[in-house]
């Protein structure tokens, strides 16, 4: 007697749908990319007890005839292809014939549909696959698919489900996906008879506020590529918006959900330092490519798509993706991280060796908008009349406040004089600019922050990141293109090591030499300093040298980083400029200057808020005047 058997249709669509039918998300998703293949352009999803009880979706699409109703919850039954070769040119979200079969072998499974010729619809009952009822309805055109108790006999895998918090999320999240990726459908969502929201305006960024709350689009940034193999248009958000969560990340691929970890990565990449550790962007993207290019049948989910040339598509969606981000204005409004606690006192040495910025070759700059609006807020006040005196210039000047450095000059012995002349030259109507506004307004708030006077209010910078950043992409940019970066010392600093330190030291030794420590062995663990990086303070290179090694090995352990990248990185948070030391009105204005010369000046290499804005509006909205 033969051991090996057929197994019945039923236990096999049971089998079949552990992996067609995961969970009760894993139901809607399915029953909605039928209702979008049949062309409805008004679709109601209704839940109870996060879909265990219910799942109901209503669709106004095409409906079907009876052959056809009998037929798709038949196993490997669809319209959607006829033969292996249409996979290539496959445009329609379904195509494997599975879903109906394993859902309604999984519960109480109802079909009601009706096509426009017909006066009278059709309604199918199944329970656990098997056809119970066959009758004649009255309703509308198109099809409304019931599931009730979803794996009620399977109660192995209906124990395996989570909370009914965790599931309606889910399902949410499948809804909303598809509700952003096809905007010219209405769509409508209840749970336990409660409506949760009713979609119609075919603008997306509205219904991204219908989904996140007011203004949140405004926070978007729309990009929009195309080229003979591939397109790509969407949203990325703002730093400001990151989340922790992946399920905030939607890509489309020729409008279909994927999940893809290539594009996944390529986005956080080209966010790089712009975030903070463990946090991913929002994105809301579609892809369009030649569906001979693209690989949906890999996994029962059709989540999962691989492209036939990964590469390539990666090089062309990564510097889209890159240089939309480098393009915008990412200084958060009213908006600020929490501010690291420096314990340290004031240095006594002038910073401003240490702000200098020596030209890179091949250096990419990035004086955008919010840099032209600081250099231009030096010019706001209305210019004075030809009878202005020397002393009326200085009422327009803001007077000392506590806790703030003035940054304005006194007035010097002559200045009087200056202004007589230039007076003298004008007529009665004629009018001059401040001498003492050709630059923007800076002040420094607790040796902390800077604050400045912007076109559109007011700028405030944290300068320890700022020149965090600006010494990071300087030490990037000399290791990379190998720039003569170091000084020699008139009296060597010997470093004795600890084992872990020199092990360290041995690994990075030659990017270290790159970046312009000038090293040499003197001992077993003991190294020799002969020069340092122009950057590097006199009579600190001991302190900074242990301290970086110090940082690098934290990083290492705690972060996946590039070697160069956490030595930059390591490099820039130990010899920056520190909460608590004073920088005179130059210091400011270099360190400013500087920032915007980097490539990202809106976050530090580790992801803080470098700037953060507050408008004139906003001011006035405080006060009351709006």
């Amino acid at each position: 007697m033969a051991k090996i058997a057929r197994l019945p249709d039923r236990v096999a669509n049971k089998i079949s749908a552990g992996e067609v039918v995961q969970r009760p998300a894993s139901v809607v998703k399915e029953l909605l990319e039928n209702c979008i293949d049949a062309g409805a352009d008004k679709i109601t999803v209704a839940i109870k007890d996060a879909g265990k009880e219910l799942i109901r979706i209503v669709d106004n699409g095409a409906g079907m005839l009876r052959e056809d109703a009998l037929l798709c919850v038949e196993r490997f039954a669809t319209s959607k292809i006829t033969s292996v070769e249409d996979l290539d040119s496959l445009l329609s979200l379904g195509f494997r014939g599975e879903a109906l079969a394993s859902i309604s072998s999984v519960s109480h499974f109802e079909l009601k549909t009706r096509t426009a010729k017909e006066t009278l619809g059709l309604r199918l009952r199944y329970e656990g696959g098997v056809l119970a009822e066959e009758s004649g309805v009255q309703g509308e055109q198109g099809t409304t698919i019931s599931v009730r108790n979803l794996f009620y006999n399977v109660p192995a895998r209906r124990k395996f489900l989570k909370s009914n918090a965790t599931e309606f999320q889910h399902i949410f999240e499948i809804v909303k996906s598809f509700a952003l990726a096809y905007p010219d459908i209405e769509w409508r969502m209840y749970s336990d008879d409660e409506e949760l929201f009713h979609v119609k305006t075919p603008d997306i960024l509205e219904r991204l506020n219908v989904f996140y709350g007011n203004d949140f689009a405004a926070s978007m940034i729309e990009i929009s590529e195309e080229n003979d193999y591939l397109s790509i248009r969407g949203f990325l958000g703002k730093p400001v918006m990151q989340k922790r969560r992946k399920l905030e990340q939607y890509f489309f691929i020729n409008r279909r959900v994927v999940q893809n970890r290539m594009l996944s990565q390529a986005v956080q990449q080209a966010y790089g330092d712009l975030l903070v550790e463990r946090q991913t962007p929002f994105v809301l993207l579609f892809l369009g490519i030649d569906p001979s290019r693209v690989d949906v049948n890999v996994h029962p989910s059709k989540l999962e798509i691989r492209f036939d040339d990964e590469r390539n598509v990666r090089n062309m969606f990564y510097p889209v993706i890159k240089r939309a981000i480098q393009l915008h204005d990412f200084s958060p409004d009213l908006t600020s991280n929490d501010s690291d606690e420096f314990n340290v006192a004031p240095s006594r040495e002038s910073a401003f060796k240490k702000l200098a910025f020596q030209e890179i070759p091949s250096r990419s700059v990035t004086t955008d908008a919010l840099y032209a609006n600081y250099r231009e807020g030096a010019f706001l006040h209305s210019p004075l009349p030809r009878s202005a005196s020397p002393q009326q210039w200085d009422m327009f000047l803001p007077p000392p406040v506590s806790g703030i450095a003035n940054p304005e000059p006194e007035l010097r012995e002559g200045d009087e004089v200056l202004s007589s002349l230039l007076l003298s030259h004008l007529h009665d109507d004629e009018a001059i600019p401040n001498p003492k506004e050709s630059e923007p307004k800076i002040w420094q708030l607790h040796n902390k922050y800077l604050i400045c006077q912007i076109k559109t209010g007011v700028m405030i910078i944290d300068q320890h990141v700022a020149h965090e950043r600006v010494l990071y992409e300087r030490a990037v940019d000399v290791m990379n293109q190998n720039v003569p970066n170091s000084q020699q010392l008139l009296f060597p600093q010997k470093v004795e090591f600890r084992m872990w330190e020199y092990e360290i030291f041995e690994e990075i030794r030659e990017d270290l030499d790159r970046l312009g420590f000038n090293l040499r062995k003197f001992g077993k663990q003991t190294v020799m300093i002969e020069g340092v990086p122009q950057d590097v303070k006199p009579g600190s290179e001991v302190t900074i040298l242990q301290d970086m090694i110090a940082e690098y090995q934290d990083n290492a352990s705690r972060l996946k980083l590039d070697k160069r990248d956490n030595l930059a990185k390591s490099y820039s948070c130990r010899n920056a400029i520190m909460a608590g030391q004073k920088l005179n009105l130059e210091e400011m204005r270099t360190l400013i200057d500087n920032l915007f010369a980097t490539r990202e000046p809106y976050s530090c290499p580790h992801g803080r808020s470098v700037i953060i804005k507050l408008s004139l509006d906003q001011l006035d909205r405080m006060f009351g005047r709006k």
